[in-house]
């Protein structure tokens, strides 16, 4: 059984029995944990509690349809990132639509190749995985995609690090909120990017360290000056993440 699989849980929605059956049996030999419902709120109701690591989603069930479940899950907060893979005999060009609009990951119709369909869910599983591995606000890795990167940069004899950050963020959360943070967060990424992109190479990575500040891998003889392009970038730009009547209050000049 592949290590990777173990624990891996896989819920199918599907009213036909018989293919419910063989799929289930399929994907535990495959080394996945599987489970089932027939019914649509049976399906909301079960995956809500014991939420599994991927759905695969039939649209025509005997209660509410497939479109309804994945609806429901994408409002619950618990769920609203469950990978759901649409397998159904729909083949419509605009339910085909609706369930990606959705949020589904896939969409596949019968008559279908299971091989296919492993591969799809397989794939499904690694995306969901790396997804975890991201910085939910800026999108960069963290935690162990960068130690690993920065495990492979120390066997080299030419690396080199940069560390920034944003001194007083968790302030400015505290009066400004999450949302206005987190839009400060995501500016300094594509700033960071992008003085990577002027002063860097394609190999160089952009991460955060476990201090949650961003983190480039680089070679030593770039680290300074991307360091300093790093600078040139965030230090003009920090007062326009104020609101624009605090940026006011702030070039103020005390009467004497």
């Amino acid at each position: 059984m592949n290590d990777q699989k173990k624990g891996q849980k896989i819920f199918i929605v599907e009213d036909d029995t018989d293919l419910s059956e063989m799929l289930s049996a399929y994907f535990r030999v495959q080394g996945y944990d599987v489970s089932t419902a027939t019914r649509g709120e049976d399906a909301v109701a079960a995956i809500s509690k014991d939420i599994p690591d991927v759905a695969v989603l039939d649209i025509r069930l005997p209660d509410i349809d497939g479109f309804e479940v994945c609806r429901r899950l994408r409002r619950a907060r618990r769920t609203q990132n469950l990978p759901v893979i649409f397998l159904t005999e729909k083949r419509e060009r605009e339910d085909k639509l609706s369930g990606l609009e959705l949020g589904a990951v896939d969409y596949i119709t019968k008559p279908f190749d299971i091989q296919e369909l492993r591969l799809r869910v397989r794939n499904a599983l690694r995306r969901a995985r790396l997804s975890t591995l991201l910085n939910p606000v800026t999108g960069l890795p963290e935690g162990t995609l960068v130690r690993e990167r920065l495990e492979q940069m120390l066997t080299r004899p030419d690396w080199g690090v940069v560390l920034t950050g944003v001194r007083g963020l968790g302030d400015f959360r505290d009066r400004f909120g999450f949302v206005a943070a987190d839009d400060v967060s995501r500016a300094v990424t594509l700033m960071i990017a992008n003085a990577v992109q002027e002063s860097g190479t394609g190999e160089d990575f952009v991460g955060h360290a476990d201090s949650g500040d961003f983190i480039v891998l680089t070679t030593a003889d770039r680290a300074d000056k991307l360091a300093e392009r790093c600078m040139v970038r965030l230090q003009p730009s920090i007062q326009y993440f104020y609101p624009a009547l605090e940026r006011q209050r702030l070039h103020e000049i005390p009467e004497s």
